[in-house]
């Protein structure tokens, strides 16, 4: 197993090499998104969570998705031109981004995976560091563009 350190540091080299200016987070552990929200100082829709899709054998995908939404599949799906899509084992998802699940980012991913951002994805966002405990606070729309991402309506309020 690697050092959950080399993790985090994978992703901030990573955030660096774009030209990204961000604040480094650390704090313990947390329990909810709504948790991890308040010690970062933030409201939950600022987090963008990191979800790796799969869209076919070998053929992945990341989304950001901000804190208060899921991803809408149809929606996803249309975007993609496919019928299908899936969420990845968790070790499938370690294998192709070497981060375990809760802390995976696409700074830094093992694999360069195409990236879908949510049009929400702008403002002052938290973006998981690669390790537990370990965020950065960027600029949604300088990520977007560091990224290279496709920006679409993918996402429909949780709940």
């Amino acid at each position: 197993m690697s050092d959950p350190t080399d993790q985090s540091a994978r992703a901030l080299a990573a955030a660096e090499a774009l030209g990204l200016t961000f604040t480094v987070t650390r704090h313990g552990p947390v329990r909810s998104l709504e948790e991890a929200a308040e010690v970062r100082g933030i409201e939950p829709r600022q987090i963008v969570k990191t979800m790796v899709v799969r869209v076919a054998e070998g053929d992945h995908r990341f989304v950001l998705v901000p804190g208060d939404r899921e991803i809408a599949w149809a929606k996803l799906r249309a975007l993609l031109g496919v019928n299908r899509l899936s969420m990845p084992p968790a070790d499938a998802a370690r294998e192709v981004t070497g981060y375990v699940r809760g802390t995976i980012t696409p700074l830094g991913s093992l694999t360069a995976l195409p990236v879908i951002a949510d049009e929400r994805v702008t403002g002052e966002i938290s973006i998981g560091g690669g390790a537990h405990g370990v965020a950065l606070t960027v600029d949604g729309a300088a990520l977007v563009v560091a990224l290279g991402a496709t920006v679409a309506d993918v996402t429909d309020l949780a709940g």
